[in-house]
């Protein structure tokens, strides 16, 4: 069974996608993370959603409000800042080029697998030797 290996690469890229959901305006937290989950990206627990806001925060992307609310427990509301905004327009054409170029790799290697299965040289060894052959 194939490791499912989403929750390493969301690691790699949460704090991009915490800044996209603030792009069209401030949130709080639950509302970010279940902007994520709608967006397919799977439950996003506080336990490791906050720790990207408050780095975020002391990083100064973002500034931090907290609301009282009339019914239930306050609320803290997150917005980008300038540098949040300009944080994600560098980092994530970073990331769009990272994606190509990932995509121009992955596209190729299947490529050659699928080529291999359709009668081509048998996946394995150059020339023919399949494994273990």
């Amino acid at each position: 069974m194939p490791t499912d290996r989403r929750a390493s690469w969301l690691k790699g890229v949460l704090d991009l996608l915490v800044l996209c959901c603030l792009a069209d305006g401030e949130s709080y937290g639950y509302e970010i993370a279940k902007r994520l989950d709608e967006a397919g990206l799977g439950t996003i627990r506080g336990g490791t959603l906050y720790p990207v806001l408050n780095r975020l925060e002391e990083a100064g992307l973002v500034e931090a409000e907290f609301r009282a609310a009339e019914r239930g427990p306050g609320r803290r509301y997150y917005r980008l800042t300038g540098d949040g905004r300009r944080s994600l327009t560098e980092q994530g054409e970073a990331w769009l080029a990272f994606h190509r170029s990932v995509g121009a790799v992955l596209g190729r290697g299947m490529d050659e697998v699928a080529d291999g299965e359709a009668g081509g040289e048998p996946v394995g060894e150059p020339g023919g030797k399949g494994v273990g052959a």
